[in-house]
């Protein structure tokens, strides 16, 4: 893979890529079809494609036969049903601005820097044509940089549609390409918090471990123990405050994986509050008391998904050089999560019982 593949990865990661894959190329063999590789039969059949570009494809798990992924040595059979599926969609569909609300916390004429809302996707898709923060920065001006021949929001890196916190965007095409360089050479500082389930061991510590999509659920990402398929990935956390079932934690990444802090987490035992996607959705530690779980089922309403945000972000400004840093203060739903959590721990020690109907 060369530098820039690698670089498109690493700054892109963050996003909602892993919820949605969709289909660019769907193509069904002849009955009477050959044996041949499948990497020849869809260079014949797209435009202005490489065969490496094929491989490369088809060994990131995006080249499916009949549902099922499959390597470029796959020998195409009759009447197979063939796609090609990407993490975004297909470019025809137009992007409309819109006036949206958004929470600029910075800008001047090189960078934006947004505080995202949980509940808002990056980039429009399937299901999401509108109301995407693309959407509003289209609103906000005309000129944005040249991305695959369009003016487009120089998005330099991106967060999962239910992880709220700080999103820095280029302005000019020399912004973004410094911007993306920073991210992809790790100068960049970056930190979330999250709330995990269980009492972490350790007060500090680095999981490492390569992140690849699920075999079994195309949706779903995991570590590979044997480090055969998916990227290398680290990430460090240190505890902020023990609640004793929960833990909320600071992390700080390395790399910039798809759904990182929630695989890695899960990984180690801890998957994330709320996470519907990685086990978080249900008590995972706790008691089997009706009052618990209601507790629990109250704090749950309080947030979409998973209680992840990105905290902080520091990075060098594009021209000036400056070190520019910037925070943005836990949501609301989120901050009534913890504070239901130091109410609930505090009556745990004095003996009392939490009336949470």
């Amino acid at each position: 893979m060369s530098e820039f593949e690698d670089l498109e990865e690493d700054i892109f990661a963050d996003d909602d890529s892993g919820e949605e894959l969709y289909e660019h190329y769907r193509f069904v063999a002849d009955k009477g079809q050959g044996p041949i590789r499948i990497d020849v039969f869809l260079l014949d059949k797209i435009l202005n494609v490489s065969r490496s570009k094929i491989q490369n494809a088809a060994k990131s798990g995006n080249v499916l036969v009949n549902g099922q992924e499959v390597k470029p040595n796959y020998k195409v059979r009759p009447n197979d049903l063939i796609q090609v599926v990407m993490d975004r969609p297909p470019r025809e569909y137009a992007i409309i601005a819109e006036k949206l609300d958004l929470d600029i916390v910075y800008e001047d004429n090189e960078v934006l820097v947004i505080n995202k809302p949980a509940g808002m996707v990056v980039h429009p898709g399937h299901g999401n044509y509108t109301g995407t923060l693309v959407n509003g920065l289209l609103y906000l001006k005309d000129s944005w940089p040249q991305i695959n021949g369009e003016s487009r929001p120089g998005i330099v890196h991106r967060l999962d549609k239910n992880t709220s916190g700080i999103l820095v965007v280029g302005k000019t095409e020399s912004a973004l390409q410094h911007l993306s360089r920073q991210f992809y050479e790790r100068t960049t500082q970056r930190y979330y918090v999250a709330l995990v389930w269980g009492n972490i061991d350790e007060d500090s510590g680095r999981i490492e471990g390569h992140i690849a999509r699920h075999p079994h659920d195309r949706l779903r990402f995991y570590v590979d123990e044997d480090r055969l398929t998916g990227k290398w990935a680290a990430t460090n956390y240190e505890v902020i405050k023990r609640y004793g079932y929960v833990t909320l934690v600071k992390c700080k990444l390395e790399t910039g994986r798809t759904h990182q802090i929630r695989v890695h987490m899960k990984y180690i035992g801890h998957p994330l509050f709320n996470d519907y996607t990685y086990g978080g959705d249900k008590i995972v530690y706790g008691t089997i008391f009706t009052k618990y779980k209601q507790f629990v089922e109250n704090c749950f309403k309080q947030i979409p998904s998973q209680a992840l945000h990105a905290q902080s972000l520091s990075f060098s400004h594009p021209i000036s050089g400056e070190n520019m840093h910037f925070e943005a203060p836990l949501p609301e739903g989120f901050q009534k999560i913890i504070d239901k959590w130091d109410t609930y721990t505090q009556a745990l020690q004095m003996g009392s019982v939490i009336d949470e109907d």
